[in-house]
């Protein structure tokens, strides 16, 4: 029989998956904190603590395959004395709970993405109502996340979001601007609004898509001078939105918005509302409404179904769009949801190799367009240092997702979270470098 270890009470959260899990864990931990626990997220071995908190990610196969190893090896620990106790939450937990509760049984308790109160009384803590919009930040000081909604109405044949997050929820505007200033008032200068879909903010509370009046409320608040905007959805995009990031310097000529596919047979099997048609109308009027905008997206290759002529097509448009950001995924079939019930009959090396040629291309792309930048100024934000070089992003670049600016750290002292004017000296696939505009280089 295992001993129970002799550390102090100590709670240390980790966090998998996406910005919409880090947010999750940060509230936890703020009420954690405030009820008196001693908290922690990712602590090394050494600090980590006797209770462990486990936020999953249940999105694709290698994200679920994470968690459960993240969990066995929490589990082996328990057993081994290293931890006292283990608690499991998330996404994963929320799909998979009974699957998990007869799989590996010396897991404390599961949890699902709605019980943090639950969570809470089991770590010996109180949901306190009144904490609201109030969190322990996990990011850099500069920059925080902000959930704008949870769940999501969407159809998409291959996502099981819903399953896991369940129908959307808009956060009220009110409710959101507090959030915002308290975050301010803790230095953070830019804001990343987050949710399954932007686009459909406001729907179920104002019955309007009312994206564009939060953003007007968030850039009203003092001390933050960066609000950016991912995940919105291209059908039903609310057009408002662009006249106001025009206007508006504080609002990021940046969008993220993850379109899948292009081919319409795939589209419509996808269950995406669109075709190629209206996606490429839309994205012109984007670049048409806020010249020099940068767009983001994600694409799925793989998808059961996709013929060879398919992912030509998507491979000639992507050429032809020229997307400043790009990633690609292979398809992950999934139980449960509508696609479920087609043969994923596209094979894995097919997959990955189209995935392969995707970001060839976009390498490719990222590079013609990067090159286009030396000898410019931008404005950047010193996010960290990092070894011989401070690292920077521009307004069109979001953390650990996108581009890096990286600055010489001998040639000057940069401050992190500061506003500093980069000229753009070098510049390859992916990263580009730069030195302080007012640095005088002989």
């Amino acid at each position: 029989m295992r001993t129970k270890s002799l550390k102090k009470n100590k709670i240390n959260v980790i966090t998998l998956g996406c910005s919409k899990n880090v947010y999750d864990s940060e509230v936890l931990m703020g009420q954690l904190r405030a009820s008196g626990k001693d908290v922690t997220h990712e602590a090394p071995a050494e600090e980590e603590g006797n209770i462990i908190v486990i936020n999953t990610c249940g999105f694709i196969d290698n994200a679920k395959e994470e968690s459960v190893n993240m969990i066995l090896n929490y589990a082996d620990k328990k057993e081994q004395g290293l931890v006292d106790k283990v608690f499991v939450t998330g996404c994963l937990s929320e799909r998979y709970k009974p699957d998990l509760q007869r799989e590996i049984p010396n897991i404390d308790e599961y949890f699902g993405t709605t019980e943090l109160p639950g969570l809470l009384k089991a770590l010996g803590a109180d949901y306190k109502h009144e904490l609201l919009g109030e969190r322990l930040t996990t990011t850099p000081k500069n920059y925080a996340y902000l959930k704008i909604a949870e769940g999501c109405d969407r159809p998409c044949s291959f996502c099981a979001i819903p399953l896991m997050r369940g129908k959307h929820v808009s956060q009220p505007i009110e409710k959101l601007v507090k959030e915002a200033e308290g975050l301010a008032r803790d230095g953070v200068k830019e804001l990343i609004l987050i949710a399954q879909d932007l686009t459909y903010y406001g729907l179920d509370l104002y019955k309007k898509r009312n994206l564009a009046e939060l953003l007007e409320n968030l850039a009203k608040v003092e001390g933050i001078e960066w609000i950016r905007l991912h995940y919105a959805f291209p059908s039903g995009f609310p057009m408002d939105v662009l006249d106001l990031m025009k206007r508006e310097p504080k609002i990021c000529n940046y969008i993220d918005i993850p379109l899948q596919h292009i081919s319409d047979n795939i589209l419509k099997s996808m269950r995406r509302g669109t075709t190629q048609e209206k996606t490429t109308k839309l994205l012109k009027e984007f670049r048409e409404a806020v010249p020099g905008m940068t767009i983001r997206t994600t694409l799925i290759v793989g998808y059961p179904g996709e013929t060879e002529e398919d992912f030509q097509i998507l491979k000639n448009w992507v050429e032809e769009m020229r997307f400043e950001r790009l990633g690609c995924f292979t398809y992950s079939h999934e139980e449960n949801t509508h696609a479920y019930l087609l043969e994923d009959d596209v094979p894995a090396e097919v997959k990955q190799q189209r995935a392969n040629e995707i970001m060839e291309i976009q390498s490719q792309i990222s590079w013609e367009l990067n090159q286009e930048k030396i000898g410019q100024t931008f404005r950047c934000i010193i996010d960290r240092k990092e070894g011989a070089h401070f690292v920077a992003r521009t307004e069109f670049d979001s953390p650990d997702v996108d581009n890096e600016v990286l600055i010489d750290a001998s040639l000057a002292y940069l401050k992190t979270g500061e506003f500093v004017n980069i000229k753009i000296t070098d510049a390859t696939e992916f990263d580009l470098y730069g030195v302080p505009a007012d640095l005088s280089l002989n």
